[in-house]
């Protein structure tokens, strides 16, 4: 192995482990926690979750095998197994992404009606969906023998051997990442803009009566005034930040990968091996970055986290301390007698 495989199996196995532990945590959380599964979002961050474990446990190592062994780490009816389930993952992990991006457009847009328009069934209806629209595809490719290991990527996934399918293979290609990979991000892009739309509006009020209460207040400490303002800054970040974050990543981690695929029908330009891996690294990621860009970081899922740690943490210094007791009380007869 050439030192940028043993890279590339070394992230591989790093993006693995990572996302079995966040995504693990994630369904600790969500367990633990009441108030968690009542909220309607939390579906939609189970479904998510279910998602990236499953790739975790599937499709990334036989990625991590292909690039040690330099071929189909598994039989073929393995790897066409493999390869609907990486299909179909992929396409309803970034379902879900845009379902929560829905999710938070009617919350912040229309918070008035929120608990009409977005119910359980609500929720249950709209995973159906990213359910019937994930598995389509792969059902397809799967009829037409298009599923197979890649050695440009080093993985089962959509592949044609066949020159005769070509036409018909890249047709479906297109329409594949245009109705999972576009669809999702045109439908992240609109909700998530409404809703910074909506947070700028209601920061400009907030520093409209800062702003007032501030010259009403001539007797202010400069220190106090100083921080107010400061906090007035903060706030028309944050909601800036959070978007950024939940689009930015979503592209960073899957259009290297989806052009790449788009790239590689024609046979025009020759795409180094190397990046290939390397972009489906990138896809991989998300599965990594989603634990914490939807729920780990957020207050709630932190308080459960932090409580579910400091449960273990004493329930283990209570075995400790009743172990460290036990022969000490068994010495006592000895010293009676």
């Amino acid at each position: 192995m050439s030192i940028w495989e043993l890279l590339l199996a070394f992230l591989v196995v790093l993006l693995m482990l990572v996302a079995l532990l966040a995504n693990v945590l994630v369904l600790m959380c969500f367990l633990y926690s009441a108030d968690i599964r009542k909220q309607v979002p939390g579906l939609f961050i189970l479904n998510l979750t279910f998602c990236n474990l499953l790739m975790a446990v599937s499709s990334m190592p036989l990625t991590l095998a292909g690039i040690i062994y330099k071929s189909q780490p598994a039989g073929d009816q393995v790897c066409h197994a493999v390869g609907f389930l990486e299909t179909f993952l992929t396409t309803n992990s970034m379902l879900s992404m845009a379902a929560l991006s829905i999710d938070r457009w009617i919350a912040v847009v229309f918070p008035l009606s929120y608990h009409s328009k977005m119910r359980y069934r609500d929720a249950a209806l709209i995973l159906s969906y990213t359910w019937l629209h994930s598995a389509s595809f792969p059902i397809v490719a799967a009829s037409l023998s298009w599923l197979g290991f890649h050695h440009l990527y080093a993985s089962c996934t959509l592949y044609n051997k066949r020159p005769e399918d070509r036409t018909q293979f890249v047709i479906f290609t297109g329409v594949f990442h245009a109705l999972s990979f576009l669809l999702s991000l045109v439908v992240l892009c609109f909700t998530y803009l409404k809703v910074l739309k909506v947070a700028r509006f209601h920061c400009k009020r907030i520093d409209v009566i800062t702003m007032q209460t501030l010259v009403l207040l001539v007797d202010i400490h400069p220190s106090v005034r100083e921080r107010c303002l400061e906090e007035q800054r903060r706030r028309r970040q944050r909601a800036t930040k959070k978007i950024s974050t939940f689009i930015g990543t979503f592209i960073l981690c899957f259009a290297p990968y989806v052009i790449t695929r788009l790239v590689e029908l024609s046979s025009v330009v020759h795409i180094n091996s190397h990046w290939g891996i390397i972009s489906k690294c990138l896809a991989y990621s998300k599965a990594v970055s989603d634990p914490f860009v939807y729920s780990l970081l957020r207050h709630q899922y932190k308080k459960t986290w932090k409580d579910i740690i400091n449960k273990i943490l004493k329930r283990s210094s209570i075995n400790s301390s009743a172990l460290a007791g036990e022969p000490h009380s068994r010495n006592l007869p000895q010293l009676n007698e």
